[in-house]
């Protein structure tokens, strides 16, 4: 059997769109496979969309109760024999560095039921592993992958603050992150970013003000000037005091940006903090919710050159760090009721057994049951972040 790198040149060589194709044909070759299909998730995370030639794709499934869905959450190959028909079909999660992409569907005969080799499960998984990277390489080449994810249309809005994101989800020795945007179809003014070095995680949770395009563009505008900042190699505060000027200077005080920015120090555990306005942190540690308590800074672009103070923290292996927008903590009830602190430290604890990547959904769902079949009234953000540490330093 050729080496999965043989897989991996041809990924790279195909043009953009064909890679799923070219993928789908190796598969047939090497294992005389029946069927080989991409399925990616969608903006919203509920369902896993097929990766076609239309706009609309059909045959989605459901993340939740779906035979592709347990591959997906569980983020391991599974199996499922159909006597009748004499084939295995193997799901095996499409995922970048912990960024879900989705999950590659391979049907295989399987006249026996006892289901493919470990050799031959081990080169799929190499084969989808393959697949990921070359995804999100092709991406900015073709718009084939992004047509998939959508359920639905996505506002402009929308667009531009998902085109903005780095993902939503990483892993990395130290931390896992999970992050999820709600709704996801029509969010405008709610953000986050972050980018890693060998030593630090700079980490930033976004609420502008407004709605629509007016909030899509104040974040973009935030973000940008905060990343302008960061890669010019500036301290937190600088990278803050440079947002805000950028956000002051277009709009002169009538618009402004909340945000928390965060800078991790890896090997400690050590964090740098600025609370510029309204996302707040939660930290679970020990079975014990509790807020944590920061002093409160002007938002980005409010005054003119308004200076920012770092505060410190440090985060313990196992703690757990979730960072919500208003529109988690403010959202009402049909009854007029909001979410709250109650609610809000029920569904932390709830999914307190949940990995990372899989928490903001859980929690943006319990937040809907809460609001009931009522519009969406505001943005809603939920990022979690587990901490583990360096291995072998305390």
């Amino acid at each position: 059997m050729d080496r999965p790198s043989a897989v991996e040149r041809l990924l790279r060589e195909a043009a953009p769109h064909r890679i799923v194709e070219v993928l789908r044909t190796q598969i047939e070759q090497r294992h005389q496979a029946q069927g080989v299909e991409l399925l990616l998730s969608d903006y919203a995370t509920s369902r896993l969309q097929p990766v076609g030639d239309m706009y609309h794709s059909g045959g989605s499934v459901p993340v939740h109760g779906s035979d592709a869905g347990r591959a997906f959450g569980a983020q391991a190959p599974h199996c499922v024999h159909d006597r009748e028909a004499s084939t295995t079909t193997v799901h095996l999660p499409v995922t970048v560095r912990g960024d879900r992409l989705g999950v590659l569907r391979v049907t295989l005969p399987d006249s026996e039921g006892a289901g493919p080799g470990s050799d031959a499960l081990e080169d799929l998984a190499a084969c989808a592993q393959a697949l990921a990277h070359e995804v999100v390489v092709a991406e900015r080449d073709t718009d084939l992958f992004l047509q998939a994810r959508r359920a639905e249309r996505l506002t402009l809005a929308a667009e531009m603050q998902w085109q903005l994101l780095p993902g939503r989800s990483c892993v990395r020795d130290e931390y896992s992150i999970g992050a999820q945007l709600q709704p996801a179809y029509a969010i405008h003014g709610d953000s986050f970013d972050w980018s890693a070095s060998a030593d630090e995680l700079v980490l930033t949770v976004n609420n502008g003000m407004g709605e629509g395009i007016d909030a899509a563009l104040l974040t973009n505008l935030a973000v940008n000037a905060l990343r302008n900042a960061r890669r010019a190699g500036l301290e937190l505060a600088d990278q803050a005091y440079l947002a805000d000027q950028a956000v002051f200077g277009q709009h002169h005080g009538s618009r402004h940006l909340a945000a928390l920015l965060l800078r991790f120090h890896l090997p400690t555990g050590n964090v740098e903090i600025i609370d510029a306005g309204s996302p707040r942190i939660w930290r679970l540690r020990a079975g014990v919710v509790e807020a944590v308590e920061l002093e409160a800074q002007m938002p980005l672009g409010m005054f003119q050159d308004t200076v920012y103070t770092v505060q410190d923290f440090t985060v313990e292996p196992g703690d757990r760090l979730f960072f919500v927008s208003d529109g988690v903590y403010d959202a009402l009830s049909p009854a007029g009721e909001k979410y709250s602190v109650r609610a809000l430290a029920r569904a932390i604890t709830e999914t307190r057994l949940l990995p990372a990547s899989q928490v903001p959904r859980a929690v943006l769902e319990s937040l809907l049951g809460h609001q009931g079949s009522g519009p969406v009234v505001d943005d809603a953000l939920v990022l979690c972040l587990d901490w583990h540490g360096r291995p072998g330093e305390g």
